[in-house]
């Protein structure tokens, strides 16, 4: 009973940074193109406020996340229907419009989670992971270690598949005795990991498409590092204490190569779909999920290999669907505005990524324009480590521990990720300083256009004829 009380003393904490999120995020509320003013009440537009509540009830109902997200969906979708409607439209056409709009992504997401658990497993059943603590070192440096691969994993894989090796890796190096501040930290590697790296994460690669140049974003890997020392050492310390690094071998262990090569198939196949969308045909991204696609069809065509394990895909689509509804309702918001390009504000942006879906923000930022984007980067990658639905690998991870649902616990036992993000931001400021780029698309008139208009030119006086006054 003591136990219950204290997880749901936790979960009203966890709701009280949810509620914080919605206050930062409120001063961003106004919908300038929406098709009806949103109402407000205190100063809040009443979709924070339905969406606040959905959150709140994740935090406090975290064994029913599933119902209450659904809820909090229609809720708010026959909000605004009824009332405001959405930037496509009123009523069910604008809902439908919007829906058309956003489809691709919650597709690819889809497609991504429940396939990327099937990928999981593989990766388990090769036998890799129980070889991996032999190369692992001794004491809390082994689980510090695994963070730092998961790290650099996630620079050239999507993160998402980085958070589910490392989440797998532990499930089997420290036999599913895992922590769930270690989960917190496995999710904060692999989120720090991709924020530097235009192929490591959604945003970096909106970013990348949208003309920002890899070397503005790259910098970002220096307060990554930072935050990856600063929460690394106490989660791996947490672990090392909770469960050790299991080096218990009865047997020389032997290693489906089979399986590898599933599990490498599939990346490679994701990466070079990604890349090739992204940089050929990146027109026809909007309207076709390609990269979860190529992930089953990956799955798919190394059947006759190796089978999959299916029976996981019920679990792993009911965990997806919590996601998408999320994601869902954080796409409806009326978020039209950033205030004025500055760090305090990417400051901001990190910790309202962690409540609010961070590719809408980063589709924000990139519109105004004048962000230092190695900070941009950072602060929407990094920052939705710090709740457990704040990110896909969050979301992912929790998927393979269920006891990781837990807003208060995540915050309780990962306090250290928060604390990882904000002095990883300074020493960033601190070491390069926020230096703004100007809008990298050229949306002005051509150079001959912007340019001063020279003083019209002065028709010449006649020349003189030859002999008459004035001539020389």
């Amino acid at each position: 009973m003591s136990s219950h009380r204290t997880d749901v003393s936790w979960g009203r904490m966890g709701s009280l940074l949810a509620t914080a999120g919605i206050l930062l995020a409120a001063p961003l509320a106004h919908a300038a193109d929406a098709t009806v003013s949103s109402p407000v009440l205190f100063g809040i537009p009443v979709d924070f406020i339905l969406f606040a509540a959905t959150l709140l009830g994740v935090a406090l109902f975290h064994h029913y996340v599933l119902q209450v997200a659904l809820t909090g969906l229609v809720t708010i979708t026959t909000y605004k229907v009824l009332f405001t409607g959405f930037k496509t439209g009123a009523g069910i056409a604008g809902f439908g419009a919007h829906m058309a709009h956003e489809w691709v992504l919650l597709a690819n997401l889809l497609g991504l989670l429940v396939g990327f658990a099937l990928l999981a497993r593989h990766f388990e059943d090769s036998g890799v992971p129980e070889v991996l603590p032999k190369l692992l070192p001794e004491g809390w440096l082994g689980p510090f270690m695994l963070l730092v691969i998961i790290f650099v994993l996630s620079g050239f894989l999507d993160n998402i598949a980085a958070a589910l090796i490392g989440a797998t890796v532990a499930a089997s190096v420290f036999k599913r005795k895992v922590h769930i501040g270690y989960l917190a930290a496995i999710v904060a590697a692999s989120n720090g990991g991709g924020a530097g790296s235009v192929v490591g994460d959604t945003t970096t690669t909106m970013m990348w498409l949208d003309g920002v140049s890899p070397l503005d974003v790259v910098e970002a890997y220096i307060a990554s590092a930072v935050a990856l020392v600063v929460f690394g050492i106490p989660a791996a310390l947490l672990q090392h204490k909770h469960m050790a690094i299991s080096r218990d071998f009865q047997a020389a262990h032997h290693i489906d190569w089979a399986r590898v090569g599933i599990v490498i198939f599939i990346l490679v196949g994701a990466i070079i779909t990604n890349v090739t969308v992204n940089l050929k045909f990146a027109a026809a991204a909007d309207h076709f999920p390609f990269l979860g696609a190529a992930v089953w069809v990956a799955l798919l065509l190394a059947v006759p290999l190796r089978k999959p394990e299916w029976s996981l895909v019920p679990g792993a689509f009911k965990g997806s669907v919590f996601l998408l509804s999320l994601v869902t309702c954080a796409s409806m918001m009326p978020v039209e505005e950033l205030p004025p390009a500055s760090w305090p504000t990417a400051l901001a942006l990190g910790f309202i990524s962690a409540v609010f879906d961070n590719i809408p923000l980063t589709a924000l930022a990139l519109k105004q324009g004048g962000y230092d984007w190695g900070f941009l980067a950072y602060a929407v990658g990094f920052g939705g480590s710090m709740l457990w639905f704040g990110s896909s690998a969050g979301v992912a991870v929790a998927n393979l521990f269920p006891e990781a649902k837990s807003v208060g616990q995540w915050l309780r036992h990962g306090w250290f990720i928060a604390v990882g993000y904000v002095v990883g931001f300074f020493a960033l400021l601190a070491i390069l300083g926020w230096q703004p780029h100007e809008k990298h698309k050229d949306t002005a008139p051509s150079t001959a256009q912007v340019q001063p208009a020279k003083p019209a030119a002065v028709a010449p006086a006649p020349t003189p004829a030859i002999g008459s006054p004035g001539y020389q």
